[in-house]
């Protein structure tokens, strides 16, 4: 079974040690309880021994060493004490998707589906959405998106915590039928004391210190009180220290410390290859879209609705647009009193086309930081859950970078069509398309990078915001600047890239001879702003890739 020794966890600059050469062993086929005081070090024992905290000391499943979670894929399961699973999935529809990502065989996902089910009480609530379930009927939820890889071990974080007593019994039954018919142990950290009696083994930590290992009846005896109840005041008489050499010089600390307990051999499933992962990924994100309301409506919204702002602030310059007399196939006299004309208007109409098209694509990065900021960070936790259960870092980036990138297509090319066909705008339109679909990809791509990179979906928000805020100044396309800083900051504006390769087509046009009247500065040719933004979209894609591999418990 899982085992540790001198298990230390550092955190911070200042290198706080809150989990202090800790040693334990829990048993086999048992209930294993954990307890101690709130901010004792629970959670991160457990978090250290799974290797999702970074620690030091020696951890063992039987006679094999873990040097990280991975050694533990088909042995062992974690189930946080929250979110568990996406809300507006149905229950059946969780353990399905969850089957998908980590079982291969078809008849065995809809056997072990019936059979969790039925263990977890839940068959008769299968239709029902997991944000409308109880407190308690979510805790066996839990329980059985642990069971869908068949793990022998299940540690289990406050399993029962803000139940009533009643749905407390409950889950503890389903934990001993488990133990009993299908030889499972559970680790579970626990805060009520009076369910010790549910429990075989009982772990107790103090102030980042397991200070004892035994049964309830060995608890009551080693700290002199007539039951649990009585134990965080019996630990408040003496500091750790009193604690911690006392149980390392008694008899059972010592076996405690010594003793190992091979569990039987586990032959883990064959896990699903990562296109397969992503495939179902992409399922079930297709459903959430669906189900998501606020989220498609606002989505919808400023996909319809950017465009339209552009049209409104194009009105007024529509009809100069159109009749500034630019056509060269008239006489001489006309032609002359055309370019007088030309070069009186020249700066409004150049500052007409050039902000039009700045605006399309000031709104289509607000577009791309809408879809990318919050995607990743706003689940963490729950990527982090599935990945410990064997889903691929690159199947779930994969996944997230092709739906994101599905949306960003679909907005570039509205904005493209609609936009181009109220205004009239000239120019080639499969250029136009691109410039403008690569700014809204490559900006997704970006502010998904920064989701995968940050905890907090409100700072990537955040970040992203400032992003696309900084996009206009920075650009020096409306801004003067100064010659060396607008070279150093244009390789990495979207908007600058997706303007020039906008208006780089219209090279054929009077508007852009318009705005060359009054600047020098070359422009890009769409095909340059493109492979531009393409290197933004690989930026955002290995921020994405990174952020993935990393492990960001929450």
């Amino acid at each position: 079974m899982l085992s540790c020794k001198d298990l230390s966890v550092e955190v911070g600059a200042q290198k706080t040690r809150i989990l202090d050469r800790a040693s334990a062993r829990f048993k086999g086929n048992a209930l294993n309880a954990v307890i101690g005081p709130s901010g004792c070090g629970k959670t991160t024992l457990m978090k250290a021994m799974l290797g999702i905290l970074p620690s030091e000391g020696a951890v063992a499943y039987g006679d094999s060493p873990i040097r990280d979670s991975a050694d533990l894929q088909g042995k062992l399961s974690f189930a946080p004490q929250f979110s568990i699973a996406h809300e507006l999935l149905r229950v059946e529809e969780a353990l399905r998707y969850a089957l998908d990502l980590c079982v291969v065989d078809s008849a065995v996902k809809q056997e072990r589906l019936e059979e969790i089910l039925g263990r977890i009480g839940l068959a008769e609530h299968r239709d029902k959405r997991v944000n409308s379930l109880s407190g308690g009927q979510l805790r066996r939820l839990g329980l059985g998106l642990e069971l869908v890889g068949d793990p022998e071990t299940m540690v289990c974080d406050e399993v029962t915590s803000g139940l009533d007593p009643r749905s407390e019994d409950q889950i503890l039954t389903v934990l001993q039928r488990l133990r009993d018919e299908r030889q499972k142990s559970f680790i579970c950290i626990i805060h009520n004391l009076a369910k010790l009696e549910f429990f075989d083994w009982i772990t107790v930590v103090y102030s980042g210190v397991v200070v004892f290992q035994g049964t309830l009846d060995e608890l009551n005896a080693y700290f002199s009180i007539p039951d649990a109840l009585h134990l965080y005041d019996k630990l408040n008489e003496h500091p750790i220290a009193e604690w911690r050499e006392r149980w390392a010089s008694s008899e059972a600390g010592e076996t405690a410390a010594e003793s190992t307990e091979s569990p039987a051999e586990v032959v883990p499933l064959s896990m699903p290859n990562p296109v397969s992962q992503t495939l179902t990924l992409l399922r079930r994100k297709a459903v959430l879209f669906k189900r998501d309301r606020g989220y498609w409506l606002l989505t919808l919204g400023i996909t319809l609705g950017f465009p339209l702002l552009v049209a409104i602030f194009a009105l007024d310059g529509l009809p100069q647009l159109r009749g500034n007399g630019m056509s060269s196939s008239v006489g001489f006299l006309e032609q002359m009193q055309d370019n007088l004309r030309f070069r009186i208007d020249a700066l409004e109409t150049a500052s007409l086309v050039t902000g039009l098209i700045l605006f399309q694509v000031i709104l289509l990065t607000l577009m791309g930081s809408n879809n990318g900021a919050r995607e990743i960070a706003g689940e963490r936790h729950l990527y982090e859950k599935e990945r410990f259960a064997g889903l691929s870092p690159k199947a779930y980036a994969v996944s997230k970078l092709l739906f994101t990138s599905a949306i960003a297509v679909g907005q570039g090319l509205w904005m493209t069509f609609f936009v181009k066909i109220v205004c009239e705008f000239p120019g080639p339109w499969l250029p136009q398309a691109g410039v403008l679909v690569l700014s809204c990809v490559s900006m997704t791509a970006i502010c998904l990078g920064f989701s995968a990179i940050f905890n907090s979906a409100e700072k990537a928000s955040l970040l992203s915001v400032y992003l696309v805020g900084f996009q206009l100044p920075l650009s020096g396309i409306v801004l003067a600047l100064p010659d060396a800083l607008v070279w150093v900051c244009r390789p990495f504006i979207n908007a600058y890239w997706g303007w020039a390769g906008y208006f780089g087509s219209m090279i054929e046009t009077r508007f852009y001879d318009a705005y060359r009247l009054e600047n020098v500065d070359a422009i890009p040719s769409p095909t340059l702003a493109a492979v531009v933004l393409l290197v933004h979209f690989v930026i955002g894609a290995g921020m994405v890739f990174w952020g993935c591999q990393k492990k960001r418990w929450v």
